[in-house]
């Protein structure tokens, strides 16, 4: 009796650190809608979707969000930067293409030639 004694006593239910492992092993998916809607008429919808589990598990299910966000992680910062200078580009090419359009409605002008629907605007 003693021995069966002893392996019950070994058996113990599962701790909050074994119920968290097991979350941030497999991931934990919480869903939820909520609704207000007054004479039948919806006047407020709000999805509520949450996901628990480890960075490896995030990785393998395809989320990896925090990799790019400029506040979490360096390259963030470094497409967030690309993206100005980028847009700083289109902006001068835009110049530029304003700039030759004008110049060429200019030349068009004086020449006596009618001008185009692009040169004009």
């Amino acid at each position: 009796m003693s021995t069966e004694r002893s392996s019950l006593m070994t058996v113990r239910p599962p701790g909050l650190v074994d119920v968290l492992d097991r979350i941030l092993d497999k991931g934990l998916v919480v869903a939820g809608d909520i609704k207000i809607s007054l004479a039948n008429v919806e006047l407020l919808t709000l999805q509520i979707r949450l996901l628990v589990c480890s960075i490896d598990k995030a990785e393998q299910i395809g989320l990896n969000w925090w990799k790019y966000d400029r506040n979490l992680s360096s390259s963030g910062k470094n497409i967030e930067l690309e993206n100005d200078e980028l847009r700083e580009r289109v902006s001068q090419l835009e110049r530029e293409i304003k700039s030759l359009t004008a110049a060429a409605g200019a030349s068009a002008g004086k020449s006596g030639r009618p001008k185009t629907k692009a040169a004009s605007e």
